[in-house]
C-alpha cells in the first residue's frame, strides 16, 4: 500500500473525520490483484477542513473540489466526500451532485454500481464494511447491482461488460434484467470506447463480457456485432458455430496470447504494448464483420460460402470505430488488418515472392500485427486446431526481408532528385513512385541501389 495513503487517513483521523479506501483498489486487493490506484472516501470532515489538513504534507489539484473530489500530486491517489447523486436530467450530464461528510457509509454505498465495487478498508485498522455484501459476492463470482440508483447511469451496462471479462464473474439476473431496461441515452464516444478499452485490453474471458452485452439486449447498439449472432458458417471449417461463437473464441484466444506476451515485459515496454494490443483486438473483434454481408450458401460446392467478406469487412470496421473514437492512429491502422486477414494463408498456398510479402507489409503496417490476428482466427475453431503452417512461413519470410515489425520504407527522397541537378516539380512524386515500386520489386536494397536507379530513370 502507498505509504501516503496512511498518511492521509492519519490526516483526516487528526481532523476528526475518518478515511476508507473504497472500490476497485479493495475490490482489487481482495481478489489477489496488485494495483496502483488508489480512490478513499472521506467521512465526518468538511470540505474546507480536509483540503486544509491535506496540504500541510501534500500538493493538491482542487479542480475537482467542486464534484467532492482532491487529487494528490505525485500519488495515483484520489481522495473524495461522500456525495448524494440525482438524476435530473438525460444522459452523463444530468446528474445532480451534492458532496454531504454527514453521510453514512451505507448511504455512500447505495450510490455506487456494483456491491463488489462498494467494498469500505480503513487502511489504518484493516477493517472492511461491506453494506451490500459484495465481499461474499466476489467469492462466489457474482456481478450484482447495488440498489435502484444502478439505473441512472447508463455507462455501468458496459463496466459490466468489461468486469465480467476481468474478473470471471457471472452477472445476477436481476441485474441483466434492469440493463435491458436501460437505453444508452447520449453516451458520448470517449466514455464508451473506455470500456471497450479495459474489455480489450484486461479482458480474460472477453467472451464473457460480448455474452453479457448480447443477454442484456445492448448489442443492438453496435450493429456490426449485432448482425454476426445467427451468421451461420461451413460447419466442416467451423464447428463453433456462428461468427458470433467464432469471434468470441477468437476473443478469447487473442486474451491468452496478450497476456503470455505481456509476461516478458516491464515498464515503458507495456505502455508501449498497450496501444499494440489494442489494435490487434480491435482487428480480432472486427475481422468477420463482412461476413453477413458476403455469406451465401453455394449449390456446387454445397456449403456456406464468404467471397470477398475481408475486404466487405473494412467498411463496417470504420462505422463501428467512428462510433467510438476519432483517433486516426485507430482508425487508419485497424481496417487493412481486417481486409488482409486471408491474405497469409492464400500467399503460402501460393508460395508467393519478396515483392508481394512487401507489399502486404506496406498494406498492412505492420506483419507481425497481421499475423497475432490470423493466429486467434485459427484458434476460434475449435475443435480444429491448426498446425500454423502458413503463419510460420510468412513469419520467416517477413524476418528475412526485415518487415515483420514495421512496413518498408523508401529509400530515395526528393533531396536525392535534387542533388542530381532537377528543379523541384510535379514530376517529383510520380519518379519517386516508380523508384519506390521497384524497390518493393527487389530491384535494390541500399542507398548505392537507389541512387543508381535514380539516375537511369532522369
Amino acid at each position: 500500500m502507498d505509504g501516503a495513503v496512511l498518511k492521509i487517513a492519519r490526516c483526516v483521523r487528526e481532523a476528526g473525520g475518518r478515511a476508507f479506501l473504497v472500490g476497485g483498489c479493495v475490490r482489487d486487493a481482495l481478489l489477489g490483484i496488485q494495483g496502483g490506484d488508489f480512490d478513499m472516501e472521506v467521512f465526518g470532515v468538511a470540505p474546507e477542513a480536509l483540503t486544509g489538513a491535506l496540504s500541510r504534507d501534500f500538493r493538491l489539484d482542487l479542480v475537482g473540489l467542486s464534484f467532492g473530489v482532491v487529487k494528490i500530486h505525485g500519488h495515483a491517489i484520489d481522495v473524495s466526500l461522500p456525495r448524494r447523486e440525482s438524476k435530473r436530467g438525460i444522459g452523463h450530464k444530468g446528474f445532480f451532485i451534492d458532496s454531504d461528510p454527514s453521510l453514512t457509509v451505507d448511504e455512500a454505498a447505495s450510490r455506487r454500481d456494483f456491491t463488489v465495487n462498494a467494498i469500505y478498508q480503513d487502511p489504518l485498522t484493516g477493517e472492511h464494511l461491506d453494506p451490500y455484501g459484495g465481499r461474499s459476492d466476489l467469492r462466489r463470482r457474482i456481478l450484482r447491482h447495488v440498489s435502484g440508483k444502478f439505473a441512472e447511469d447508463p455507462l455501468r451496462v458496459l463496466r459490466g461488460m468489461q468486469f465480467i471479462a476481468r474478473f470471471g464473474l457471472e452477472p445476477d439476473p436481476e441485474t441483466v434484467r434492469i440493463c435491458r431496461s436501460m437505453t444508452i441515452e447520449d453516451l458520448p464516444p470517449e466514455r464508451l470506447f473506455g470500456e471497450w478499452k479495459k474489455l480489450l485490453l484486461q479482458g480474460v474471458r472477453i467472451s464473457r463480457g460480448l455474452a453479457f452485452l448480447r443477454d442484456t439486449g445492448w448489442v443492438r447498439y453496435f450493429p456490426e456485432l449485432d448482425r454476426l449472432i445467427g451468421c451461420r458458417q461451413a460447419p466442416e471449417w467451423h464447428p463453433e458455430g456462428d461468427v458470433w461463437n467464432h469471434t468470441c473464441f477468437c476473443l478469447d484466444a487473442y486474451a491468452a496470447d496478450r497476456d503470455e506476451r505481456r509476461k516478458k515485459l516491464s515498464g515503458d515496454e507495456l505502455s508501449r504494448q498497450d496501444h499494440e494490443d489494442l489494435i490487434v483486438a480491435l482487428a480480432v473483434l472486427c475481422h468477420d464483420f463482412g461476413k453477413p454481408l458476403c455469406s451465401r450458401y453455394d449449390p456446387e460446392k454445397k456449403r456456406i460460402r464468404s467471397l470477398g467478406h475481408d475486404e466487405a469487412g473494412a467498411e463496417p470496421t470504420l462505422s463501428f470505430l467512428r462510433r467510438l473514437t476519432n483517433e486516426e492512429r485507430i482508425l487508419k491502422e485497424v481496417p487493412p488488418l481486417v481486409r488482409n486477414h486471408m491474405a497469409p494463408y492464400a500467399m503460402w498456398k501460393s508460395k508467393s515472392g519478396a515483392a508481394a510479402i512487401r507489399r502486404l507489409a506496406l498494406r498492412v503496417g505492420s506483419v507481425e500485427r497481421l499475423l497475432r490476428v490470423c493466429a486467434a482466427d485459427d484458434r476460434g475453431r475449435p475443435p480444429i486446431q491448426s498446425d500454423g503452417s502458413d503463419l510460420k512461413w510468412l513469419a520467416e519470410q517477413a524476418e528475412l526481408l526485415r518487415v515483420m515489425e514495421s512496413a518498408p520504407k523508401p529509400i530515395a527522397q526528393g533531396r536525392d532528385l535534387i542533388a542530381l541537378g532537377l528543379e523541384p516539380s510535379p514530376r517529383f512524386g510520380e519518379i519517386l513512385k516508380r523508384c519506390f515500386e521497384a524497390q518493393l520489386d527487389g530491384a535494390f536494397s541500399d542507398r548505392a541501389g537507389a541512387l543508381a536507379y535514380l539516375k537511369d530513370l532522369v
